[in-house]
């Protein structure tokens, strides 16, 4: 399906977690806006620093599928460490932002097991300057998450973006 937003679980079937349900709207996805998502994440096994995540963004060119590069860590990034990027983002001993504070779901490292589930909530994205290469179009990302060589999760998104 091109254009519409889509998503499934891309690890062998053994990933400790899976996303449940994952909900976006509006599609496509439009920036600045409004942007509503609900989601349910289980897991069988706890999130622990370091975790790394391996991000492959690509995008569509016609009927070609473009690779993005890592520029400025946006893009096809390795992230080593993603418990210190949230850390930098919200100081540790500081409350979740609004709506994981009222839904009990963690933001810092470690992530305990078990079930998480965020009801439909708006986030507001702002009008960042984006690379034009990053704007307007349809574009697939996956993510593999893992610690110590270990694939914890993987999921692969499909979704467009519109830019005002």
């Amino acid at each position: 399906q091109v254009g519409g937003f889509s998503w499934e679980n891309c690890g062998d079937g053994s990933d400790p977690v899976v996303l449940q349900s994952l909900s976006v709207a509006p599609d496509p996805i439009t920036i600045p806006g409004s942007l509503r998502v609900s989601a349910a994440v289980s897991g069988s096994k706890a999130m622990v620093s370091p975790l790394k995540v391996l991000l492959v963004v690509e995008k569509a060119l016609g009927d070609l599928w473009i690779q993005l590069p890592c520029i400025d860590q946006l893009g096809s990034c390795t992230y080593n460490d993603v418990c210190t990027i949230l850390d930098n983002l919200i100081p540790p001993g500081t409350t979740c932002p609004e709506p994981l504070l009222t839904y009990g779901i963690p933001c810092h490292c470690p992530f305990k097991a078990g079930s998480y589930s965020l009801p439909a909530s708006d986030f507001i994205l702002p009008d960042v300057e984006l690379p034009s290469w990053m704007t307007n179009g349809n574009y697939r990302v996956q993510a593999a998450v893992s610690n110590g060589g270990e694939e914890l999760a993987c999921v692969k998104l499909a979704f467009s973006l519109q830019s005002q």
